[in-house]
C-alpha cells in the first residue's frame, strides 16, 4: 500500500480528519495498483454533497498483519469507474450512483441495484427530476440473440416462503449461456433509517438487516459502537458473543447440508437435517430465549449472562447434536448417486472468485483462503482460533463439502468455550459515542464477510452508516455458477451459495 491510506485494525475507530482525502487521479489508480498487490475491496460508498459526492474505500489487507486500509476523494457529478480493470467494485459503483447521483463513467453494466431513492433526498441538492426512484424490475435485460436461443424468467414472485428476485436465464436447450439476476423489489431503506442515529431501534434494524444473520450484524454494530464510545466488552461477554455466532453458523449450515440433499432427491440427510437445525436453533433460545438471536448482544456486551445451568444443558445439547449431524452426513457422502450430482455442477474457477470478491464458503470452497476471523482476528477470536478450510474442486461439492468440514470446527470451537467460559460480568455501561470519527468493523458471518462503517458527524449522531453484507459480493458468483450448467442445475447452484434477498436490499 503505497499511495496514502490510512492503515487501521477491525473494530477500532479514528477521527475522520485522519482519512486521507486524495487527489482524484492517485484515489482511483491507487486502488488499482493495490488490488494488483493483493488487497481487496471490502467496502466503497460514497457520502452525497452538494458538488457531487466524497468517495470512501475501506480494502483488507492480505499477509496476515491483519491490517485494513481506508482512503477517500471528492468527485463531482461524474468519476471514472474502475469496473473493466477490477469486476469486485462493479456492484459498488452501481451503487454509488444510485444512492449520490454520481455516475461512473465508462460502467460496462449501469444498471440500477435496488431502485432506491438517493441517500441526497431531502438534502436541498436534490428533486424527482434528477433521476432515482426507479420502478424495481423496469430496466432492460441482457439478451443472447440467436437460433433456437429462448429466455427463461424466474421471480421475483416465488413459490413458498421466499422474498423476491428476479432470475432472468438466457439458454439454448436446456444449457445455460447466461444468468441476469435483479433485487431490489423489497428495498427497505435501513441505511436511509440509520443518518441521525443511534437511537433505542437501531439495535433492532441491526439484527433484521439479515434475520438469519442477527448475530453477525449485531455483532459489527456492537463493535463499532464501542469503539466510538471508547469502551471494551468483558472477555465473558466476548465468549458469549462467539458462542453465538458459531452456534447460528451452524444451525444455517446444517440447513443448507440438508437443502442440499433435498434438491438431488436425497430425503434421509434432507430430512435429518431439517430436525437438527432445529435443534441448534433452540440452543441458541437457551442464550436469550430467540432462536434467532434477537437480544444476546447489545452495545457494551450481551443482554443475557450465561449461568451454570445454561451451560451444562448447552454441553450436553451439543454433545448430542455432534453425533446426530456425523450421522446424517456421512450418509450423504457415502451415496454415490449424491456425489454425480455435487461434483463437477456450478463451477466458478478461483481467478473468477479472487476477481469478482467472492467472500465465506463460497470463496472457500474456490480454494481462497480468506476468514475474518483469522485475518482481521475479533472478539474471542484474537485468542481462540478456528483453523480456515478450503477446498479446491470449485463446485457445489466443495461449497457443500466448506460447510460440513466448518460445523465440526465450529462444534470444537463450542466444546471449548463452554467448559471455559470467563467469569466476571456480562455488560459494560454504555457511553456516548464520539463525535467526527470513523469506525469500521468487520466479522464473518456464516455466509462470509460483513462489513460495518459508521461516519460520525459534529454531534455524535450517524452521518452515514454503511452496511455490505456477504451476498453483495456473492450474488454475481452465482451467475458465474450458472454458465454452461443446465437450467435444472439452478435450485442446486443456487441452495449451495444460499445467498441472502433481504441482506442485499437494504
Amino acid at each position: 500500500m503505497n499511495y496514502g491510506m490510512k492503515t487501521f485494525y477491525n473494530g477500532t475507530s479514528f477521527l475522520r480528519s485522519q482519512i486521507p482525502l486524495l487527489e482524484n487521479d492517485i484515489f482511483f489508480q491507487g486502488v488499482l495498483d493495490s488490488i494488483t498487490t493483493g488487497w481487496r475491496v471490502c467496502s466503497y460508498f460514497g457520502v452525497p454533497t452538494a458538488a457531487g459526492a466524497t468517495l470512501y474505500c475501506i480494502m483488507s489487507s492480505r499477509g496476515g498483519n491483519g491490517t485494513l486500509g481506508i482512503a477517500s476523494t471528492q468527485v463531482g457529478r461524474s468519476f471514472p469507474s474502475l469496473a473493466v480493470a477490477c469486476p469486485q467494485v462493479e456492484m459498488f459503483e452501481r451503487e454509488i450512483a444510485e444512492q449520490c447521483l454520481v455516475r461512473p463513467e465508462g460502467h460496462p453494466w449501469f444498471k440500477p441495484v435496488r431502485f432506491q431513492k438517493p441517500l441526497c433526498e431531502g438534502k436541498g441538492f436534490w428533486s424527482e427530476t434528477d433521476g432515482g426512484g426507479l420502478l424495481p424490475g423496469v430496466m432492460d435485460f441482457y439478451r443472447v440473440e440467436g437460433d433456437e436461443v429462448h429466455e427463461v424468467a424466474v421471480g421475483p414472485v416465488h413459490a413458498g416462503i421466499i422474498e423476491p428476485g428476479h432470475f432472468r436465464f438466457q439458454c439454448h436447450g436446456e444449457e445455460v449461456f447466461h444468468l441476469e439476476i435483479a433485487h431490489g423489489f423489497q428495498h427497505r431503506g435501513i441505511e436511509r433509517t440509520l443518518i441521525g442515529g443511534p437511537t433505542p431501534r437501531t439495535m433492532h434494524l441491526m439484527e433484521t438487516i439479515a434475520g438469519d444473520t442477527t448475530v453477525g450484524h449485531g455483532q459489527a454494530y456492537c463493535m463499532n459502537m464501542e469503539s466510538l464510545a471508547g469502551i471494551f466488552a468483558s472477555p465473558r461477554s466476548e465468549t458469549v458473543r462467539g458462542m453465538g455466532l458459531e452456534l447460528e453458523r451452524l444451525a444455517n449450515h446444517i440447513g443448507d447440508l440438508g437443502a442440499i440433499a433435498g434438491d438431488v432427491g436425497y430425503l434421509p440427510t434432507s430430512s435429518f437435517c431439517g430436525r437438527i437445525r432445529g435443534d441448534f436453533l433452540n440452543m441458541m433460545a437457551l442464550f436469550c430465549g430467540s432462536r434467532f438471536g434477537r437480544g444476546l448482544l447489545r452495545p457494551g456486551g450481551v443482554g443475557y449472562d450465561c449461568d451454570p445451568a445454561i451451560v451444562a444443558e448447552l454441553e450436553k445439547r451439543l454433545q448430542i447434536g455432534r453425533l446426530e449431524i456425523t450421522q446424517a452426513i456421512d450418509l450423504l457422502w457415502s451415496t454415490p448417486s449424491v456425489m454425480a450430482r455435487l461434483e463437477d455442477t456450478g463451477t466458478v474457477s478461483a481467478a473468477d472468485a479472487r476477481e469478482i470478491g467472492l467472500v465465506g464458503p463460497a470463496a472457500r470452497g474456490c480454494g481462497l483462503n480468506r476468514d475474518v476471523r483469522r485475518d482481521h482476528p475479533f472478539g474471542i477470536f484474537r485468542f481462540s482460533q478456528i483453523p480456515v478450510i478450503t477446498a479446491s474442486s470449485c463446485d457445489v461439492y466443495a461449497r457443500t463439502m466448506v460447510r460440513w468440514l466448518e460445523v465440526q470446527r465450529s462444534l470444537d470451537f463450542l466444546d471449548e468455550q463452554v467448559r471455559h467460559l470467563p467469569r466476571g460480568g456480562y455488560r459494560t455501561e454504555m457511553k456516548p459515542i464520539a463525535a467526527d470519527r470513523c469506525a469500521v468493523s468487520l466479522t464473518e458471518g456464516w455466509r462470509g464477510e460483513i462489513c460495518h462503517v459508521a461516519l460520525t458527524d459534529g454531534q455524535g449522531h450517524f452521518e452515514r452508516y454503511k452496511i455490505v453484507d456477504p451476498s453483495f459480493h456473492n450474488w454475481s458468483g452465482l451467475g458465474l455458477a450458472l454458465r454452461n450448467q443446465q437450467i435444472s442445475d439452478f435450485p442446486l447452484c443456487n441452495k449451495s451459495f444460499n445467498l441472502s434477498y433481504c441482506g442485499f436490499d437494504l
